[in-house]
């Protein structure tokens, strides 16, 4: 009888969310591989770091396809780790620790370290990239930075996609400066983000669209100038001309997020 209840109750924890009743069928080990996984973040971080501080037009480049590479790994680490069971298998590390350390590092500090490092912003306003750095800090310290069902919380330091795209847009540093100084705002503000892998809403919709977006994001990358000034002026033009289209995507995704934020807001009102 007592056996019984024991798994009844262990039933009802998995059905609520928790662990599920019966343990992982594969051995502990196993689970060492997501976090080796996850920690590929780090050697992905370490080439970026070379790339900026080289700075040069082909370093740069290298540098965003790094970071592009490490998106990827970010996408995707996270599904194989619950698919794993990871926490049951090692409860004493946490490998959502690791992860932020990483993304930090990719999606935060380097990207605003190549932002100075190439310039982007005028060097009198270079002080926009330490509030962008502290509200990114900020950010990743808040409890309820994601919701239980599928959202950022603030605006989700997507620092990488900004440098990439002010880097290639090539926008009057002015222009840059307010944009760094808006979306660092926008971390402090109470608004929803999605968060596709999570199941947000139209989660099938932005992940097909993300697809679409990271092929025109690697044609983009291939044509971008490995050389300042470019030595081929129509291809520069060209990379130029995609990174305008594919800011469908970004455009999209704040425009949703911010819909839903609204509606929200409404609700709870």
């Amino acid at each position: 009888m007592i056996q019984r209840d024991h798994e009844a109750r262990r039933l009802e924890q998995y059905q609520r969310g928790g662990t599920s009743p019966d343990p992982p069928p594969w051995p502990n080990w196993v689970a060492w591989i997501a976090h080796a996984f996850t920690g590929v973040g780090l050697v992905l971080a370490s080439g970026m770091a070379v790339a900026i501080v080289e700075g040069t037009a082909e370093s740069f480049r290298l540098a965003f396809v790094l970071m592009l590479v490490a998106c990827l790994v970010d996408a995707t680490d996270g599904s194989l780790a619950r698919r794993l069971r990871v926490k049951e298998l090692i409860p004493g590390f946490d490998g959502s620790k690791l992860d932020d350390i990483i993304d930090f590092l990719t999606f935060t500090s380097l990207p605003l370290l190549l932002m100075w490092r190439a310039e982007i912003v005028p060097e009198s306003m270079s002080w926009v990239l330490l509030v962008a750095l502290v509200a990114s800090a900020y950010g990743f310290c808040q409890i309820p930075a994601k919701t239980s069902d599928g959202y950022f919380v603030g605006f989700p330091s997507y620092w990488n996609i900004v440098a990439f795209y002010l880097y290639v847009l090539k926008w009057p540093g002015w222009l840059s400066s307010v944009v760094v100084l808006m979306l660092a705002a926008l971390t402090f503000v109470p608004s929803y983000y999605l968060y596709p892998s999570r199941g947000a809403v139209l989660s099938r919709l932005s992940n097909f669209l993300g697809g679409v977006w990271v092929v025109m994001l690697l044609w983009v990358l291939w044509a971008l100038p490995a050389s300042d000034p470019p030595e081929d002026a129509k291809l520069a033009e060209q990379s130029w001309q995609w990174a305008m289209i594919s800011l469908f995507y970004p455009v999209y995704y704040m425009c949703v997020s911010w819909a839903l934020t609204i509606r929200r807001w409404q609700r709870k009102r």
